[in-house]
């Protein structure tokens, strides 16, 4: 599976890692195993890595459907969800650039793309300052 993720609930933020070549059957897999989490909340921020990612399905019409399963999800109780996408690379921020479009103009979802982790954790109000030391000290 090109996907994971790790909630680190005491930082209502989520740790999405895509890597290789990026299928969305993949993506609706890990949404559904997320949706059923029960460490998953209302509200938590996405960190969605993509450094390792070398590929993509440029399906965008599958894409919408799949960000609106997300919106349904994301969206729940009426909370805001922050999403930043790690794109240190021209193909990745391709890929945030058409996610991107794909939530224009829903309210309720804020999207930033960062090029560096420090960048990332940043706008995510975490004081690490790389992925490696988020995930070896959150949980």
């Amino acid at each position: 599976m090109s996907v994971s993720f790790t909630i680190l609930p005491r930082r209502g933020l989520v740790y999405v890692r895509y890597e290789g070549y990026v299928h969305h059957d993949d993506t609706v897999a890990a949404l559904g195993a997320y949706s059923r989490h029960p460490d998953r909340a209302p509200g938590q921020k996405q960190l969605i890595d993509l450094a390792a990612v070398t590929g993509y399905d440029a399906d965008y019409t599958r894409l919408l459907q799949i960000q609106a399963q997300k919106a349904d999800l994301f969206l729940e109780q009426g909370r805001q969800t922050v999403m930043v996408y790690f794109a240190p690379t021209r193909i990745t921020h391709e890929m945030a650039a058409i996610v991107r479009r794909s939530w224009d103009g829903l309210d309720g979802i804020v999207m930033r793309t960062a090029e560096t982790e420090a960048e990332a954790l940043e706008i995510l109000g975490q004081p690490e300052r790389s992925l490696t030391e988020l995930l070896a000290g959150a949980g």
